[in-house]
């Protein structure tokens, strides 16, 4: 279009660019001009006032939405030149033809190794049990032989009636290349037992055993592993794509540590490369810190990472998946509360991000996926973040090319079952074939989209050890995590609180005394810190400076100490329909009310149950309502007008054993998975009650009805007045 007289105008579209109302005089330096003249010759320069014509163009970060097939315009710009010269044009073939990739398959194995996780350590708990159970069902679906090594008896997947053989073996090369000489198998899966299968899986291949006797790795590379997992190697390959690692060294010695240390500037972090759960790792201002730390860490590694610290921005996360045709998608994208610093399986974290803009969002998202067509990952991938609070630039701290405890979280939250396309995806079956057994309508080649809120909040059990530090960082200590649902941020953080400890009534201001020196260092009760905190009157801006929790997670919690007082203003005999039905609508408990009020969870819940304030039962429908869904994955809120389904009676509620921690474990999951299939084998419909997102009992076939819900009087008696089961089972 014409430049008005002022140099503004409107920019036409070309393959970089998107179209929008700009002025030309204050457009960003890195943006270049372009002027497009009648004869369609493009020059770069400035733009005057008497250029008949200009576009602007500009790099794809800048843009805010996907840019998956921008490659479909230029498509659309050559068909517009084909039909200006009269020369023919068949749509069809010209997009065939740009899409066009060969993919890598490998013959279909007839028998599948399947390398399980082992004993459950801190790092690596039940989500394996999870991730392997989801593969062997593939598998069988798809008619393949399995053939399991796991030594760990308190697991579903090693029970009868799953794989078709199971080894209780260690999961070490000898032991393996045994199995694999007796059994010879054509296949073998790695991504499905965390860093131990992992680990093993290397070692096997340098020592040329697959090789020895035939055996395909199935899905991701081992080469690809090796890349991400080699942090020399992984920043190379971040580079070779233009993207950015935050500044490291990789090294074998203490002594090259602390010289590395020196170039880039303390602070560091120092942490161990092919290590489980940020072992040996942590933060060092000083020489003498950083010598500390690389003695402990070099003895759990070969080789060491120094870092530089960038404690305080934002840790973000993404899970993507990859078929071998080339097809992305990201399945869920998911924010910590904690600033970097904190291990993400210590963290705090909300899914989807809370604070990202539109732009961030779709920025880090074509990031994920160029990275993982870069590093040439078939089936799931975890890509870590950090981010800049203060500007767009963020950093690529890992690359997670196999299952993890962020898999099994972002599986349940979206209801994307992501471990079982994994498991098809490294059979070479693209993307678009694979039915999502969840909604029962869509593709597996689909990006969730979510209509509620949902919250991980870690457990830890220090208090079980002495002389154990209650401080968390970048190693992690916690046994277990929870996972909430809500229709609001609140509603969701309190009600995981309250899951992580029955003794807990949510956020309390009450549990713990203000000490800016815990909210400076974060332990494993800061947010209870940060509560008596917020109701001595500290301000949002002062708890940023002592935190770098974002400032919208601190205004949310803000609001719930407010309400909190307001509840304390009134009594059980003034208090009003309005009130109790806000104070329900973020997330207080009967008990929590009662607490407030000074009164009993009894009479707050006869109270309720007068004014008719109960909750509604949604669906996690992974498409927010755009297809009709047959999903079974429940929550309760009080942020609704109606249920999501109807309910009619005779079912058989089985309560779960929710949280694990030091005591009760993946055994008690064990329990709940064979109760319930039992009584689907009786004939009988069943309702799981549990929050773990570690857990098979959490499935999305496991049960006919699944509340992802607390296991607490008030909620267990309100899932049971609207379900009317025949009868409750507790594990």
């Amino acid at each position: 279009l014409p430049c008005t007289h002022n140099g503004t105008g409107r920019c036409f579209m070309t393959s970089q660019n998107h179209g929008f109302a700009v002025d030309a005089n204050s457009l960003p330096e890195d943006w270049k001009i372009l002027f497009t003249n009648e004869n369609d010759k493009t020059n770069e320069g400035i733009i005057h006032k008497s250029s008949p014509f200009f576009s602007v163009q500009f790099h794809p970060e800048h843009t805010a939405g996907p840019t998956d097939l921008e490659c479909l315009f230029d498509i659309f710009i050559d068909t517009v030149k084909s039909y200006k010269h009269n020369k023919p044009c068949v749509i069809d073939d010209m997009i065939t033809e740009k899409l066009k990739f060969v993919p890598t398959i490998q013959e279909r194995p007839k028998k599948v190794l399947i390398l399980g996780s082992g004993g459950l350590s801190i790092g690596q708990a039940g989500e394996f049990d999870y991730s392997g159970s989801q593969g062997v069902k593939a598998m069988q679906e798809e008619k393949i032989q399995t053939v399991l090594i796991n030594p760990n008896i308190a697991t579903v997947q090693t029970s009868k009636g799953l794989a078709d053989k199971v080894y209780f073996l260690p999961i070490t090369p000898e032991y393996v290349e045994q199995v694999i000489k007796a059994e010879r198998p054509t296949g073998v899966l790695l991504t499905f037992g965390g860093q131990t299968a992992l680990n093993c899986g290397v070692e096997l291949q340098k020592s040329r055993i697959f090789e020895k006797y035939n055996v395909n790795v199935l899905g991701t590379p081992i080469q690809s592993i090796v890349d991400t997992e080699d942090r020399k190697i992984f920043a190379e390959k971040i580079n070779a794509i233009g993207e950015k690692v935050a500044p490291s060294a990789a090294v074998t010695s203490v002594e090259e540590a602390l010289t590395a240390a020196v170039q880039i500037g303390y602070p560091v972090m120092a942490r161990s490369a092919f290590s489980l759960g940020g072992m040996g790792s942590g933060f060092a201002n000083n020489e003498e810190e950083l010598r500390a730390l690389a003695h402990q860490a070099l003895s759990h590694s070969d080789q060491l990472i120094i870092d530089k610290s960038l404690k305080g921005w934002k840790e973000v996360e993404y899970e993507v998946v990859r078929d071998a045709y080339d097809n992305c998608i990201t399945v869920c994208n998911m924010e910590n509360v904690d600033p970097l610093g904190i291990h993400t399986g210590e963290s705090i974290v909300v899914a989807p991000s809370q604070t990202l803009s539109n732009r961030e969002y779709y920025m880090l998202r074509n990031t994920a996926i160029k990275v993982i067509r870069h590093f040439g990952i078939v089936g799931e991938c975890n890509i870590q973040y950090a981010l800049n609070p203060n500007s767009e630039e963020f950093f690529i701290i890992e690359v997670n090319a196999r299952l993890s405890r962020s898999s099994a979280l972002a599986s349940k939250a979206t209801g994307y079952p992501l471990a079982y396309v994994a498991a098809k995806l490294s059979l070479g079956i693209p993307l678009p074939v694979i039915k999502n057994s969840v909604t029962g309508v869509t593709t597996a080649c689909f990006e969730p989209s979510l209509d509620y809120c949902v919250v991980k909040i870690p457990r830890w059990d220090l208090a079980k050890f002495n002389r154990v530090s209650t401080k968390i960082g970048s190693s992690m200590k916690s046994v277990g995590e929870v996972m909430s649902i809500g229709r609001s941020f609140e509603e969701a953080f309190q009600k995981a609180l309250r899951m992580v400890d029955e003794n807990v009534n949510g956020f309390d201001p009450n549990i713990k005394k203000v000490n800016e020196n815990e909210l400076r260092e974060p332990t494993d009760k800061r947010m209870f810190v940060l509560a008596a905190a917020l109701k001595k009157g500290y301000t949002v801006e002062k708890l940023y400076e002592l935190t770098k929790i974002d400032q919208w997670f601190l205004e949310k919690f803000k609001n719930i100490i407010d309400y909190y007082k307001i509840l304390e203003a009134v009594d059980h005999s003034s208090i009003t329909f309005e009130i109790l039905k806000k104070a329900k609508k973020i997330g207080f408990s009967d008990k929590q009310i009662a607490a407030a009020i000074k009164s009993t969870e009894l009479a707050v819940r006869k109270l309720r149950e007068e004014l008719k304030i109960t909750p509604f039962v949604k669906q996690i429908d992974t498409v927010a309502a755009e297809w009709p869904a047959s999903t079974n994955y429940l929550y309760l809120t009080y942020n609704g007008s109606t249920h999501d389904l109807d309910f009619p009676g005779d079912f058989v509620m089985v309560l779960g054993s929710g949280v694990y921690r030091i005591g009760s474990s993946v055994e008690f999951d064990w329990c709940a998975v064979g109760c319930l299939r039992e009584l689907r084998n009786q004939g009988k419909k069943t309702i799981m009650v549990n929050y773990n997102p570690e857990t098979v009992s959490t499935d999305y076939d496991m049960s006919d009805r699944l509340y992802f819900e607390e296991i607490s009087f008030e909620v267990v008696m309100d899932i049971y007045n609207i379900e009317h089961p025949s009868g409750v089972i507790l594990c």
